[in-house]
């Protein structure tokens, strides 16, 4: 059976983990703020009504392409475009591509930060499997202007960065509702968690410090899942009302 993703693929390994997932969006969600873009999130309001619900539906979509056999991903992959579609045709306007492409390149940097972070360095040929892999999501979505190799995708997403962020009152109303749904404590963990894989951009928009205080604390957290006690950490740092999603992160093929 050919699946979207080998089998063998370190992005399996990469999506495969509930903390590395975690630190993923922590960084999206961080970046996401800032995108000249942000008002789209905004358009259905669902984004900073439920902005943990809305994290843990878009690992739903994206763990069922990673983990699925090809046919099965690209269903996942058409329906998402089908919903993106339905938002432009609400709003009687279209999402830009650079948008499309900044979502795209913010997956594939942010998976290879948080793998980084939190189990060892990749490989040239395994960050170029992730960038393969978010590469035929963007061709199969049909957005233009794609970057066709690892090095063009390098190159391009410095100048997103550049380009296509800034601070406006949606990131301010972003953070807050996080603040809201995570309460002070878990919201603080949110924040040394951004600061611990974002760009020096996204650091420098936010006001963020350039170390985190998490760093210290990796090879603690390292040993804790080896003593196969993360998960206790994981229920002291997400709402108890996402229990269910947090240990559906781990399971491996969806």
């Amino acid at each position: 059976m050919k699946h979207f993703v080998d089998q063998h693929s370190v992005v399996r390994q990469i999506w495969g983990k509930g903390d590395t997932i975690l630190f993923i969006f922590a960084g999206a969600a961080a970046e996401f703020a800032l995108n000249k873009a942000v008002d789209w999130l905004y358009f259905t309001g669902r984004l900073p009504a439920d902005p943990l619900g809305r994290l843990f539906s878009t690992v739903a979509y994206a763990r069922s392409i990673v983990f699925s056999e090809n046919q099965a991903a690209l269903r996942a992959i058409d329906a998402m475009a089908a919903i993106h579609a339905d938002v432009e045709a609400k709003r009687g306007a279209s999402i830009p591509d650079w948008a499309y492409r900044d979502v795209l390149f913010m997956l594939i940097d942010y998976s290879i930060r948080s793998f980084e972070v939190l189990e060892r360095a990749l490989t040239k040929a395994e960050k170029e499997e992730v960038f393969d892999v978010f590469y035929r999501v963007g061709n199969r979505m049909g957005v233009k202007g794609l970057p066709e190799t690892f090095g063009a995708w390098g190159k391009m997403r410095q100048a997103h960065l550049l380009q296509n962020l800034q601070r406006s009152h949606y990131t301010d109303d972003l953070f807050s509702q996080f603040r809201k749904h995570l309460g002070a404590a878990r919201y603080r963990i949110l924040l040394e968690s951004q600061t611990l894989v974002a760009p020096q951009r996204v650091r420098e928009l936010l006001g963020f410090r350039s170390i985190s205080l998490l760093k210290p604390l990796i090879g603690l957290y390292k040993l804790s899942r080896n003593m196969k006690v993360d998960w206790l950490l994981k229920a002291l740092i997400l709402p108890a009302k996402y229990k269910n999603e947090i240990r559906a992160l781990n399971r491996g093929p969806v």
